[in-house]
């Protein structure tokens, strides 16, 4: 067993602290990385808060994580020794099921295996995430990082940059179309980014008319402000696309009525409780679609590296020391970070 440190939850009301666990050795198929950088999620906090249920403790969180290969199995083809890598939400899945097959494994029916706070197959106990000196994954769930960005940077795109890549995507945004994101935050950001990259005219809807230089700033073409009645009654009807980032209840109606008609909203943020029922007459009077959007598959979380690569594309980070973790959590929860809290975890030795 491989003797590691890292920073756990010991309990819902606890904070994080130094803990030591094993990872396992190396198999046949895995890939050994020390974890260099770890980008700091929501859902992190909510997990070890235990706001959606289901968290066993102690929990080691973390699935934004990006190092360097330091030992490969005998089966191992696609990385060395060296290599730069990333592991994101999942590190196995059934494999089996329809959806594996097409490379869905975000969606896997049977056995989807998270990067934390999962049933650990190989090991035993749970899974161990990011908050930690190194990590064992199966190489199929191993991606390759583009040596030309900003390593840190990058941990954010293996969650927050696949969960809005991955919805552009399946609705074939591109040029012609007008988006909308709604809410500028880790996962706003990043959609402002893709949607402009895709050549989309992008439209920031935000609350706070502060943040209106900085969404222009990102790749957003126009912003709105949402809470602005007058503002909002003019872009009735103008969305191919809508994606809602908003991980707080709200009136889901009030974007619903900007969409064209058989336009679609997707949502990606989880609420810890449920946003009011929208008008069904919203959606039957225009044949509008209310959608849902679940990160990506490991093809497609490299489609989106790669891309990322290709057109200079990493997330706004602040860095951070891991003693600095629940700081942090406070800090996230004020929307305290342009966007995304990143560990440096050469910290973690300090």
């Amino acid at each position: 067993m491989i003797k590691t440190l890292g920073y756990a939850a010991q309990s819902a009301t606890s904070p994080l602290d130094s803990f030591r666990f094993d990872r396992r050795e190396p198999g046949v198929d895995d890939v050994l990385i020390e974890i260099l950088h770890c980008g700091v999620c929501h859902s992190d906090l909510h997990i070890v808060r235990n706001e959606w249920g289901g968290t066993t403790y102690p929990v080691v969180p973390g699935h934004e994580i990006v190092g360097r290969v330091v030992k490969v199995g005998a089966g191992v083809k696609g990385f060395k020794p060296g290599d730069l890598a990333g592991v994101g939400c999942m590190v196995d899945s059934c494999r089996s099921c329809p959806e594996c097959l097409e490379g869905l494994e975000q969606y896997c029916r049977n056995e989807i295996i998270f990067t934390y706070n999962s049933p650990d197959r190989n090991a035993g106990g749970m899974t161990y995430g990011g908050y930690s000196g190194c990590v064992v994954v199966d190489e199929k769930f191993v991606l390759r990082i583009p040596a030309n960005l900003d390593l840190p940077a990058v941990a954010p795109l293996l969650c927050a940059g696949i969960t809005t890549y991955s919805p552009l995507r399946h609705w074939k945004v591109g040029k012609g179309d007008t988006v909308g994101v709604v809410g500028l935050g880790g996962l706003g950001h990043m959609a402002v980014k893709l949607s402009h990259a895709f050549g989309a005219n992008t439209v920031m809807f935000t609350t706070s008319p502060g943040k209106a230089a900085d969404a222009k700033r990102l790749g957003a073409d126009e912003v709105v402000i949402s809470k602005n009645a007058d503002e909002m009654k003019k872009q009735a009807n103008r969305f191919d696309f809508i994606i809602n980032t908003v991980a707080a209840p709200h009136n889901l109606d009030a974007f619903l009525q900007l969409l064209k008609r058989d336009a679609t909203m997707c949502m990606v943020g989880v609420p810890a409780l449920p946003h009011p029922s929208p008008s069904v007459g919203n959606l039957i009077f225009r044949r509008r679609q209310l959608a849902g959007s679940l990160i990506g598959g490991i093809r497609e979380t490299q489609e989106m590296l790669d891309f990322c690569g290709a057109h200079g594309i990493v997330s706004d980070i602040e860095r951070i020391p891991i003693q600095k973790i629940n700081e942090a959590y406070e800090r996230m929860l004020r929307s305290d970070v342009k966007y995304r809290f990143v560990i440096d975890m050469a910290s973690l030795a300090s």
